[in-house]
């Protein structure tokens, strides 16, 4: 009789572990509470019929470095679009800066700048796959690539701190820099919204760029699942575990594993976890929310500079003082009238997403965790701010408030998407200090989830690490072959 596994969450993780496990001969059964699979990566009717919206992303700049995904060959199974613009950071008074693909053009754009610029990231760039090593992992061990490891920590200690002032001279290339930091949901500066910023900013200047998938990020999804079933797994939908001594996974002493592309807050349902591990899953810290808001639109977004309508993704909040505001009211638990917002514009380079001439945008803002507030009028506003006229092309929008994503997803915790707060210190802790953290102490059990390294994006590495270290230790006790990422996939 084969080995079973049970994966507790069909995101893109649990399901890079339900496929791992399935191609080393497990019997897999993903169980995923919704009505469909994907967790973040899902794609929705959200406003109106023919808009296509992304409930969760839709930019992976990491998913086609990702080891995981180019073992799998996710490039080639479904069909990327990578923009020539990766993200744009517009101004007051009809001005931009922009990240293309092309770094050189980027540097040359921002003047004064353009050494600063190419000396912080063309280093990271073109070592990315370097750089990929060394983030893409828990943070306790040996680097494999020193120079591209110490590097990488000596901009993050610079950008992470007061320091990191004195690194630009022009408005402009400060703003580009602080809407890409702004992503780590945390204040700033801080060395994680460094680490978190430089990796991404490094992927924009690279041949892929801040690629995203035609038709929705349910792609990614659906690729993963086709695979599964190709290897003989099953997925149950509304199924919600949400007592693991309640679940029947099998038997542990036969081999038998349980993974969790959960909140590790799940593994305290269990009767038999020890104390100890239970208290370090208690002080685990959650950080602040997204609140996020789609818009069906009757005509692009009319951005007051025209380059702007060339990057999916765009940084809405000003300049670096502002967008440091907005992101350390946050938080101390608060707001500020202008927030930072993130947004993304897929249909100017999609147009399966939308009807013929129509578009789609979504946008979130951070929020406090737990935040009822619904982020619709604060999101034009700032919209508005760079593209006067937007209000008008509004045909439809649906809001989700921090609030009503824990529900909509309880890995959210109080509406944080990134798994747990985005610090130096989670980044080690994540969500115990252990070099092995994706083991749990309960046989047969293991975390993967973004609250394991390396942290949240679409990469599906915490789902491989997962799944490695399960057959690993099924190895070690007799009760299977270890198997390794090239093995599976015959690379």
């Amino acid at each position: 009789m084969a080995r079973r596994a049970t994966v507790v969450g069909s995101g893109p993780n649990g399901l890079a572990a339900a496929v791992a496990l399935g191609r080393a001969g497990y019997d897999v059964r993903v169980l995923e509470a919704s009505s469909t699979v994907g967790g973040g990566t899902r794609t929705a009717a959200l406003t109106l019929p023919g808009f296509r919206h992304d409930v969760g992303s839709t930019v992976h700049p990491a998913a086609l470095s990702s080891p995981f995904f180019r073992a799998f060959g996710l490039g080639e199974r479904i069909e990327w679009i990578h923009p020539r613009a990766s993200y744009a950071q517009p101004l007051d008074g009809g001005r931009a800066a922009i990240a293309w693909r092309d770094l050189e053009r980027t540097a040359d754009a921002l003047g004064r700048d353009a050494r600063a610029w190419r000396g912080v990231l063309r280093p990271l760039s073109r070592h990315l796959g370097a750089l990929v090593d060394f983030t893409g992992s828990q943070l306790l061990r040996v680097p494999r690539h020193p120079v591209t490891a110490l590097r990488f920590g000596l901009r993050a200690l610079q950008l992470g701190s007061p320091l990191g002032r004195s690194t630009f001279a022009t408005e402009e290339a400060d703003a580009l820099l602080a809407g890409v930091l702004a992503h780590a949901n945390t204040r700033l500066p801080s060395l994680g919204a460094a680490a978190s910023g430089l990796f991404l900013a490094a992927h924009a200047h690279t041949a892929d760029g801040w690629a995203f998938p035609r038709g929705g990020a349910q792609a990614i999804a659906d690729a993963l699942v086709a695979d599964l079933y190709a290897h003989g797994g099953t997925v149950e939908t509304r199924h919600h575990v949400a007592d693991l001594a309640a679940l029947d996974w099998g038997d542990p002493e036969a081999g038998d594993l349980l993974l969790l592309d959960t909140t590790p807050r799940l593994l305290l349902t269990h009767p038999g976890l020890p104390q100890q591990y239970a208290e370090a899953i208690r002080r685990y810290r959650y950080g602040a929310a997204a609140a996020k808001v789609d818009f069906a639109l009757d005509a692009p977004v009319p951005w007051a500079h025209p380059d702007v309508a060339l990057a999916p993704t765009v940084h809405l909040g000003g300049t670096r003082d502002e967008i440091a505001a907005s992101e350390n009211a946050v938080a101390r638990g608060g707001m500020t009238e202008r927030p930072y917002v993130l947004a993304v514009q897929s249909s100017v380079l999609d147009s399966t997403r939308a009807p013929a001439g129509k578009h789609v945008l979504w946008a979130y803002i951070h929020v406090p965790s737990g935040s009822t507030l619904d982020p619709t009028e604060l999101v034009v506003r700032q919209v508005e701010r760079f593209a006067p006229g937007f209000r008008r092309h509004i045909l439809a929008s649906h809001a989700m408030t921090a609030a009503q994503r824990t529900a909509f997803n309880p890995c959210d915790i109080g509406g944080d998407i990134l798994g747990g707060a985005f610090t130096f210190a989670q980044a080690i802790r994540r969500p115990v200090v252990s070099t092995t953290p994706w083991r749990t102490p309960l046989r047969g059990v293991y975390l993967a989830s973004a609250s394991t390294p390396p942290g949240p994006g679409v990469t599906g590495m915490p789902g491989w690490y997962a799944a490695r270290q399960a057959m690993r230790d099924a190895a070690r006790h007799g009760r299977g072959e270890r198997r390794e990422l090239e093995d599976l996939f015959g690379g």
